[in-house]
């Protein structure tokens, strides 16, 4: 069965000139190359992974990288020996070292390789691994250039846990993690390739029958989590699927997708979003997730902030966006629309990419958000309201300190409450207010901001 985590096709849509992000030709010779797992290291040394866009659904063993903070990227070809191999996921430290994990499209197995030469060649690392009835590589992720993780299915039918693998010297060797909460396994599950989230030293990877493998201390130990959704993956239960993102170790949102396997492809017809402050153990009640975000999202790093890709509509009717939110998605501020767009990835405030489709080897591909644009967006007054849903307060962190104002209106636009703060941290009593959506409202001098609050 193929593994890869069901998704909406993507296809190349035409070229647009946009002012806010800043087109780089990403350099594959074919068109309709499109990028769908961005790494950046630094300022000056990204990758990022090549699928095929143009709606053909060839297998794809390319990437493309830049060292000069995308002025120039140069593609390559991750040869694995065998091009009907399936590209997992890339993993990146530096500009020169590199993992994928890598498996067979129907038969599972697979691995990982390595590149210590900015992906002129590639080395196999886990021969003898990933070799079971039932295995097969579901993913990679190093933690720095010497600790990482491998994962996968488990290896038989009677196996009582995922395979994992570890290794402590950049995958010279691995070994195998000893069984793990057995007697919580489900029988018959399995993870997804190139399907999990991390931060930091923690690692989230979720499966097929809604299950969360979680690890704090780069792999070494494990707990297993339930989640508020049924499958990951569409793998089990078909009309399930769902996407994991944190901020760090404790704060993340998982948005559920129930999937239409009527139509061809398989297509979206409904989203709910929830949240977590504990690192996944517990999540908040489900709120329907309505928003054109519902492409690739990322958090900034050592931020709340999320940057995200989505589409509303189909077909010539469609149109795309690029934007952010402070507030762990119950409010997007819209940065652009016009360009479809597919991964996002940012360094920090300042600086980030996006992908997209290429015209020719020199013509598009990926975009990169200019720094000078970044400040303009981010130098607003951005607000915090938590906890969300909330019961009796909320706390209000703003990251200025100027003096601003608060309506709080109801979903009729009836005002409920107006206020004027000063501070930069400030509660709010909403005991008083009946359980429903409200809408709270920023206004300081010419810069406003609503946000979405769910009262219990």
């Amino acid at each position: 069965m193929k593994k890869l985590l069901l998704s909406l096709s993507l296809l190349t849509v035409g070229y647009i000139s946009n002012a806010q992000f800043v087109e780089q030709a990403t350099g594959f010779p074919t068109q309709s190359r499109g990028i769908e797992d961005i790494k950046i290291i630094d300022a000056n040394t990204v990758w990022g992974l090549a699928y095929d866009g143009s709606g053909a659904g060839d297998n794809v063993q390319e990437f493309t990288r830049t060292i000069d903070g995308g002025a120039t990227w140069t593609p390559g070809v991750i040869d694995l020996g065998d091009p009907a191999l399936k590209i997992g996921n890339l993993v990146a430290i530096d500009a020169d070292t590199a993992w994928v994990s890598y498996f067979v499209d129907q038969t599972g197995q697979g691995g990982v390789a390595k590149t210590t030469d900015g992906g002129q060649s590639w080395n196999m690392q886990t021969s003898g691994y990933f070799i079971g009835a039932t295995s097969w590589c579901d993913g990679v992720h190093f933690f720095d250039a010497n600790n990482g993780i491998a994962w996968g299915d488990p290896e038989s039918t009677t196996t009582t846990h995922l395979e994992f693998y570890r290794t402590t010297d950049g995958g010279d060797t691995w070994s195998t993690l000893p069984a793990f909460n057995s007697a919580a396994f489900t029988s018959g599950d399995f993870a997804y390739a190139g399907s999990y989230a991390y931060s930091g030293n923690t690692i989230w990877i979720p499966t097929a029958k809604g299950k969360i493998y979680r690890s704090n201390d780069q792999g070494l130990t494990w707990t297993r989590i339930n989640s508020p959704i049924a499958d990951f993956g569409g793998g089990i239960t078909t009309t399930s699927a769902g996407s994991l993102y944190f901020s760090d170790a404790n704060n993340g949102i998982l948005i559920g997708r129930t999937l239409n396997t009527t139509t061809t492809p398989v297509s979206v017809s409904g989203r709910k979003i929830y949240r977590t402050t504990n690192g996944g153990t517990t999540w908040s009640p489900f709120v329907t997730y309505t928003s054109q975000y519902n492409g690739t999202i990322s958090y900034i790093p050592g931020t709340t902030i999320l940057v995200g890709t989505g589409t509303i509509g189909t077909g010539t009717s469609a149109v795309s966006y690029t934007g952010y939110s402070t507030d762990n998605a119950a409010t997007w501020t819209d940065y652009d629309s016009g360009i479809q767009r597919t991964s996002i990835a940012f360094l920090n405030e300042n600086l980030g990419w996006a992908g997209g489709f290429n015209a020719s080897d020199i013509q598009g591909g990926i975009f990169r958000f200019d720094g000078t644009l970044a400040n303009q967006l981010f130098s607003t007054n951005t607000f915090k309201v938590y906890p969300n849903p909330a019961n009796a307060s909320v706390t209000i962190s703003s990251k200025q300190g100027d003096a601003y104002s608060l309506k709080v209106t109801d979903i009729t636009g009836k005002t409920m409450l107006t206020k004027e703060y000063s501070s930069v941290e400030n509660n709010v009593d909403i005991s008083n207010l009946a359980s429903g959506l409200y809408f709270f409202e920023f206004k300081s001098g010419s810069k406003s901001e609503t946000i979405k609050i769910m009262k219990k």
